[in-house]
């Protein structure tokens, strides 16, 4: 096996989003077990994506806003701009971890982004991104009992979402943080498949950053929890 070595960090700033997926998706064609890993920082003008398993009736009212179908897990989301989204191209089996790993590696890299501003980030079992809570954000306190079933969301706001593509063990799609963006293009659909589910960014709860600082420490922390 190659000897491997950190992922190479690309910021491309603001770019579209359908030629963004057609690269990520020839840059998986195209590597072979010498090719290094990558993550792609970049935001995208507004757009909401389906995953694979993703039904209309979650958009509400796309409103002239593009809906793309995806081939990644999940439901639909929004992207837009002043939102960090965080593209690994990684190859699984060289790091010898499953899906699993994979995507709490990603949760932990987005945790981890959050402790650096004073926030704390939660995960909710069966739903993948990271929250927040909404009555105090930067609390150490872990959330207290399993969710209610009826409402597994209370008092919670979602600040990333995670949806992921793997093609013989090679990885693309990710991970979007709300860093300060115009989150009304949320509430015209079910994020993630989930009614009600409220969206935050940093600037809702008073974090005070821009673009380049958040991408450079969310690419930071993705490139340590996906190296060797």
């Amino acid at each position: 096996m190659p000897r491997m070595t950190a992922p190479i960090v690309r910021t491309l700033g603001r770019v579209d989003y359908a030629p963004t997926v057609d690269a990520m998706r020839a840059f998986t064609e195209a590597r072979d077990e010498h090719t290094p890993d990558e993550i792609w920082l970049c935001e995208h003008p507004p757009v909401y994506t389906q995953g694979v398993a993703g039904k209309a009736e979650h958009v509400i009212d796309a409103q002239g806003v593009p809906v793309v179908q995806t081939n990644r897990g999940g439901q639909v989301t929004y992207h837009g701009p002043g939102q960090v989204v965080a593209y690994p191209l990684v190859d699984l089996r060289r790091l010898h971890i499953y899906v699993k790993e994979y995507v709490f590696r990603i949760e932990q890299a987005v945790i981890k982004t959050l402790e650096s501003y004073g926030v704390t980030g939660h995960r909710v079992a069966g739903a993948p991104g990271i929250y927040v809570r909404l009555d105090d954000p930067f609390s150490h306190a872990a959330l207290a009992g399993p969710a209610d079933p009826r409402d597994p969301f209370r008092g919670l706001g979602k600040i990333a979402a995670l949806g992921v593509k793997v093609s013989q063990h090679r990885t693309y799609h990710g991970v979007a943080l709300n860093v300060d963006m115009d989150l009304k293009p949320f509430g015209r659909i079910h994020p993630c498949g989930y009614v009600g589910l409220q969206t935050v960014d940093l600037a809702t709860l008073r974090v005070s950053t821009d673009w380049p600082s958040a991408a450079r420490q969310l690419g930071d922390r993705l490139a340590s929890y996906l190296s060797p």
